[in-house]
């Protein structure tokens, strides 16, 4: 089928969740399946910004279902607390994990003393995952519908490649440190998408990225994107996209039928452009036999926490 970003199925009926709602990719994505008629759940750590978000969202859409969980991916006690709120709606269609601090400072981390980019990109939303889990399948069941989990990824990984035998040890650079955590993040959803189909649960995981977005290219919504609101330049602006538009490779891998488990969506611009589906990177999506188990086995024990059920199969 032909994807249009500006008459995206309906989502009337469906609860959906982004977590990393108030600002960027996360705020217009959460606006545009709003739009669509979702009910949308802005999942953010402050709770002022978590309302100038729904205020937005309804200044743009009259009428919007639009509630919010607030939720710190830096403190497990909070993304626990966030995943039984989020467990206890009458219905949870699909959770978009978009959340995560963009802190590079190699000594940074969490509350829980992990490194703040692996501990908020990787472990937390494992961990959130483990708590929606089962109400995204009960809803599946109960609606005949298929629940589907959206990680967010980064073009960094098919650029730079970082070893996986110690998930917690940092790599001096920055966005070293973003891109494995990243990678990361691309092993376990293509692991937990072959778990789901094993153990035959009605979910899909599904990889995406959203190419480049910048502020210079960002459409106004007040308290998101105006002059009350820190500004970002970026070199890439002159190839660069909003973030509005940025936001549609998520939003693709929420609504489009055709959608399937595995899949991998992208600007086909690769920095801009319509989300297309392609070719995964061999090295997170089907590494050689052991890795994916391995690396899924330490986030685990990262998060402290482990999946129920979930039947694990080798991935090369």
């Amino acid at each position: 089928m032909t994807w249009n970003p500006e008459h995206l199925p309906s989502q009337s009926g469906r609860t959906i969740v982004v977590t990393g709602a108030t600002a960027g990719i996360g705020y217009f994505a959460a606006e545009q399946l709003a739009a669509a008629g979702a009910d949308v759940v802005l999942a953010s750590r402050s709770a002022v910004k978590l309302r100038v978000a729904r205020e937005a969202i309804l200044g743009r859409v009259p009428g919007a279902s639009v509630r919010s969980v607030v939720v710190e991916l830096g403190l497990l006690a909070s993304v626990d607390a966030a995943a039984a709120e989020l467990a206890a709606l009458p219905r949870l269609d699909s959770i978009v994990l978009n959340g995560g601090v963009m802190n590079f400072g190699r000594g940074a981390r969490t509350t829980d003393g992990l490194p703040i980019l692996l501990g908020t990109h990787v472990v937390a939303n494992f961990r959130l995952l483990a708590g929606v889990l089962p109400a995204l399948a009960a809803t599946a069941t109960a609606h005949e519908t298929v629940g589907r989990v959206v990680h967010t990824s980064t073009g960094f990984v098919s650029r730079f490649r970082y070893d996986l035998d110690d998930l917690a040890r940092v790599p001096v650079v920055g966005v070293g440190a973003y891109t494995k955590a990243k990678t990361v993040t691309e092993v376990v959803a293509f692991e937990l998408d072959r778990r789901l189909q094993a153990t035959g649960l009605p979910v899909l995981s599904v990889v995406t990225r959203p190419g480049v977005g910048v502020d210079a290219k960002t459409p106004e919504r007040p308290g998101i994107r105006d002059a009350t609101t820190p500004y970002q330049r970026n070199p890439y602006t002159p190839w660069a996209q909003g973030k509005d538009t940025a936001a549609w490779s998520a939003v693709r891998a929420v609504t489009d039928p055709s959608v399937r488990g595995g899949e991998y969506y992208a600007p086909a611009g690769s920095l801009r452009g319509r989300p297309v589906s392609v070719p995964p990177l061999v090295r997170t999506a089907t590494p050689p036999a052991g890795i994916a188990d391995q690396v899924w086995h330490q986030v685990e024990a990262l998060a402290g926490i482990s999946i129920p059920g979930l039947v694990g199969q080798a991935a090369g």
